[in-house]
């Protein structure tokens, strides 16, 4: 039976109609046993020498080789904890293992098993083009009076600018307190690179109306907006997206309500405004495992995230009936290049004395990209 297959998810749905369907990010067939030896070997000669971090949308035969298991952040913070892991396995993409390296200390090494494991979303904020929207903001005279703060899908760069330039980072869970910190001090933020969690938080969870928030364009002059809107904004919010959680639509609510009697909808706040405030309940990653986990035997949810933590979540949790909130099958496909080949692979390069795909953020970068991720930490 094929991967797709084994969901336990879109229950009521004709699989094999579902099949013609294509979509980046599927998965290939399970790694051969062979290989999968080979990682229970080299992972048992690395010993305490080696951290193996997997973030949940990674695909399960990485998980299953994975120390510890998390968020972006959380990842980041125990590769920090453990000064004693000289080496780093990185199970997710890129900023993420920008984000260990920042925070680790100098004698440990960070690894990403495949330097094309990116993220589209962290790709859309350059530090070229927002160094260019700041010029204008000074230009304008409102630079001053604007706090920038990145999400952590974001690269060093950028998270270095949001630290020099008095911001702080923020994750899915604290950007609501992150956000009341920046308007304790200043009457505008520039959030970065996710405009729909920045404008969900501002919208849903302070009040501001949206049209006081407004979309930089960074391929428009002016980002796409007349000086009186950028005067008149409490939120400057890049123009930025996350390429799966953007899929989710309300009709994929209305769909699954009429086909579901009783399910809730939870969605991650990465989804559009309409979907976010259409669901029944938002969170995090982890907010969303832990809402599923605590729920009573026989609730229904359709859940909007990523395919491969829905899949997991529905196979682990057998009581409670799970479905993908979007139709169409489809996996993050940068996320999922890390594979156990390449994983098996950086593993034996490092007992063979090469360390591979070393993921090193610049000395002066990685200062300012700290001082935002520590604001974060000291948020209240």
């Amino acid at each position: 039976m094929a991967l797709t297959d084994l969901l336990l998810l879109g229950k009521g749905i004709d699989l094999a109609s579902e099949r013609g369907v294509s979509c980046d990010g599927e998965l290939p067939a399970q790694s051969d046993p062979a290989l999968v030896e080979r990682a229970i070997a080299a992972k048992n000669s690395l010993g305490s020498r080696a951290m193996i971090l997997g973030h949940h949308y990674q695909r399960d035969e990485v998980i299953e080789f994975a120390d510890i298991t998390g968020d972006s952040f959380k990842l980041a913070q125990t590769a920090a904890s453990n000064p004693s892991a000289e080496l780093i396995f990185f199970c997710g993409v890129h900023f993420m293992a920008e984000s260990a390296d920042i925070l680790t200390t100098s004698s440990q090494k960070v690894i990403l098993p495949d330097l094309a494991a990116g993220c589209s979303m962290a790709d859309m904020a350059t530090i070229t083009a927002v160094s260019d929207c700041w010029k204008v903001l000074e230009k304008l005279g409102v630079a001053s009076r604007t706090i920038p703060i990145t999400y952590m899908n974001s690269s060093a760069s950028i998270k270095s600018f949001t630290g020099e330039h008095g911001g702080a980072v923020c994750t899915s869970s604290n950007a609501e307190r992150a956000l009341t910190w920046a308007f304790d001090r200043a009457d505008k933020v520039l959030f970065l690179p996710d405009q729909h969690l920045g404008r969900n938080t501002a919208v849903l969870k302070l009040g501001i109306s949206l049209d006081e928030c407004q979309v930089w364009n960074p391929w428009k002059p002016n980002g796409g907006l007349t000086d009186a809107q950028i005067h008149s904004a409490k939120v400057l919010l890049w123009r930025g997206h996350c390429s799966v959680h953007g899929r989710f639509t309300v009709d994929n609510i209305s769909e699954i309500r009429n086909r579901v009697p009783g399910v809730q909808v939870l969605v991650h706040p990465e989804c559009q405004h309409p979907v976010v405030a259409g669901a029944d309940v938002v969170g995090s990653t982890e907010f969303i495992i832990k809402t599923v986990e605590n729920s009573p035997a026989g609730s229904k949810w359709a859940i909007g995230t990523e395919l491969n933590l829905v899949q997991r979540l529905a196979r682990t949790q057998p009581d409670k009936e799970i479905y993908f909130l979007d139709k169409t099958v489809c996996y993050c496909s940068t996320m999922n290049r890390i594979d156990l080949p390449h994983l098996v692979w950086a593993m034996e390069s490092a007992l063979a004395g090469r360390v591979v795909n070393q993921i090193i953020v610049d000395s002066t970068v990685a200062k300012h990209a700290r001082v935002a991720l520590e604001r974060m930490l000291a948020l209240p």
